[in-house]
């Protein structure tokens, strides 16, 4: 097949092998267990000597499939596909840290990743250094010998704000680290990381891609790009694997271990998700930058946060990386806590819910739910305003949504 756009690309990936009954989708391979015709063919596939599958823990038809189309569409070295995206964040981090290493990250992550990185690792003897990351300097005095990996969001949530991908790349390359990125608010038809200098990429796909929170899932995306020869966790496999030594210690070793590998119904609900999440994201986008031009203009709203809007501090990096349409996500302040649990209650047509690019809008105070279990020092170490609430856009109409908000507010 000649070169085609990305829509035709993803919608018309092959099969690694015919179907029976020429199924136009991948069917749900949902089997724990394949059959060999021989004891050596066992062998082979167990010991890694062929692309058969054994086990669905390790590899599944369905599961490999998405994994595909993604590859295909990105053009990552590989594609892992996992249960959600902290499974993807927490497979990545065990296959680069290790005792005495240290990870340079934003204090403004989410919650979970947040805990995971100063709880979790940190029993493992793995350190984090919280730094601004859109200060240069405070990262190169951050990174050292030690460091697997410089970390970030790619617009942070719900702070939104947005670092300097290129110039993060070139300090974590200088120390033979790679730069990680989380870049769940905006899908890789929009934002190519590895053109911004990004090593791995982490991917909540129970957002965009399952196709209006069908499903959990979680990616990591390996381009292939850093000499891991320079990782005190990876030289070794560097020898043998060279630049996919990441991908080879993570298939081989360390998603194989953890067992969060993605469920076959999950992929097939995924794939199908993949085939929109074009023309969806067109929609939401859209209708977010209109809503947040139009909250700017309400006295009852003390601030906007959309890093689409020109008046935003981040506007001009933004659009370099990302587009006109940065994500489907915005924030507001309202006058007080108080004031956001009033508007919360008024919605009728927007839902309380968490999540993320749903196909309905949702509206949550992320202070009192994702922080509820963080001390106010911690949240206000991290950004996190009692008076913030977050707008997850979704597909109806701009008009419907505005009317219901202003009814709120």
């Amino acid at each position: 097949m000649d070169k085609n756009s990305f829509e035709a690309q993803l919608l018309h990936t092959s099969f690694d092998k015919e179907d029976a009954y020429h199924s136009l989708s991948m069917p749900v391979y949902n089997t724990a267990a394949y059959e060999f015709d021989t004891a050596e063919a066992m062998e082979e596939a167990f010991c890694g000597r062929t692309a058969d599958h054994a086990y669905s823990r390790i590899t599944n038809p369905t599961v490999q499939y998405l994994e595909k189309r993604i590859q295909t569409v990105t053009g990552a070295l590989s594609v892992t596909a996992l249960n959600s995206g902290m499974a993807a964040i927490s497979n990545v981090f065990i296959t680069l840290a290790q005792a005495g290493s240290n990870i340079v990250t934003s204090p403004h992550l989410f919650g979970n990743t947040y805990s995971f990185f100063k709880s979790t690792l940190a029993a493992f003897g793995v350190e984090v250094r919280f730094c601004d990351l859109t200060n240069l300097e405070d990262v190169c005095a951050r990174v050292d010998e030690n460091t697997c990996a410089v970390f970030l969001e790619v617009i942070t949530n719900p702070q939104l704000e947005v670092a300097d991908l290129k110039a993060l790349a070139d300090i974590a390359h200088r120390v033979g680290a790679p730069l990680v990125a989380d870049t769940t608010v905006v899908p890789f038809h929009v934002f190519h990381a590895h053109e911004f200098g990004v090593d791995v990429e982490v991917i909540s796909s129970t957002k965009y891609i399952s196709g209006g929170a069908t499903s959990l899932g979680g990616l990591i995306l390996d381009y292939g790009t850093l000499d891991w020869g320079r990782s005190k966790r990876l030289a070794v496999m560097a020898e043998q694997f060279g630049t996919s030594a990441f991908t080879a210690k993570l298939r081989k070793e360390i998603h194989r271990n953890l067992g969060a590998y993605m469920t076959p119904q999950a992929a097939y609900m995924q794939t199908l998700g993949l085939e929109t999440m074009e023309v969806r994201y067109a929609r939401q986008a859209a209708t977010c930058l209109e809503l947040a031009q139009r909250l700017q203009t309400l006295a009852q709203v003390e601030s906007v946060n959309y890093t689409g809007l020109e008046s935003n501090p981040f506007y001009s990096l933004s659009r370099e990386q990302f587009g006109a349409y940065p994500g489907a996500m915005l924030t507001f302040n309202l006058a007080s806590r108080e004031s956001c649990f009033y508007f919360m209650n008024r919605l009728q047509l927007v839902r309380r819910a968490t999540n993320l690019f749903d196909n309905k809008t949702l509206a949550i105070h992320p202070a009192s739910t994702i922080y509820g279990s963080f001390t106010e020092e911690q949240r206000q170490s991290m950004d996190i305003s009692q008076k913030t609430i977050r707008i997850s856009v979704g597909l109806e109409s701009v008009e419907d949504l505005w009317t219901d908000i202003n009814r709120a507010l």
